[in-house]
């Protein structure tokens, strides 16, 4: 079984506003996102929320997640996925990590990236576009521990350093699993890539 953790929970200060909820397609950008998710093969998906966290567990009220809140979540990302980790339940064997704020994930990815995890024997799987990693991240449940006690100022990219041997690169040839959306910009990108196909 494979759950999906959302990082919902940060402040969107480079944005000027709370970036999760702009428009994006006929939803809102955190809405779009859990529903790429939703219709996935990930049996069930847990948003993180933090700042303005009642907006966004309104906004996702009418679909099936479970809200976990980070009082912590100005301490950084790493908070988020710690609170995410620390309270899904056991039976899970591997753990989606995705960003609330990276509305071109597809649920294609997501699958594909499920599959490459049940046929390789790599413990970790990262979309690599070029020669750059991306996001989200899929991992298996025996990395929660070490997760919860370590890594606190490299976040999850210690994870990948200190187990580099299991970690899978799955490539891509789409750009968007390395492109961040933290200013107007960047959201203005995003929305042009929905309008053109996710190209």
């Amino acid at each position: 079984m494979i759950c999906a953790i959302v990082l919902a929970a940060g402040c969107s200060s480079r944005m000027g506003t709370q970036k999760l909820l702009l428009p994006f397609g006929k939803s809102t950008v955190i809405s779009h996102i859990v529903n790429q998710i939703l219709q996935s093969k990930v049996q069930r998906t847990y948003v993180v929320t933090g700042h303005q966290g009642e907006r966004i567990t309104k906004e996702l009220s009418d679909k099936q997640v479970n809200i976990i809140n980070n009082p912590e979540y100005k301490t950084g990302m790493l908070s988020s996925v710690r609170a995410g980790i620390r309270d899904i339940p056991h039976e899970y064997d591997a753990i989606l990590i995705t960003l609330g704020d990276h509305p071109s994930i597809t649920t294609n990815l997501i699958d594909e990236m499920i599959q490459e995890f049940s046929q390789t024997n790599k413990k970790i799987i990262v979309p690599k576009y070029n020669d750059k990693r991306g996001h989200p991240i899929l991992f298996s449940s025996i990395f929660k521990d070490e997760i919860l006690s370590n890594f606190d100022d490299v976040g999850l990219r210690g994870l990948l350093r200190v187990h580099e041997n299991q970690v899978f690169e799955m490539k891509v040839s789409d750009s968007s699993v390395v492109s961040d959306m933290d200013y107007p910009e960047d959201y203005q990108r995003e929305i042009e890539r929905l309008e053109n196909g996710n190209k």
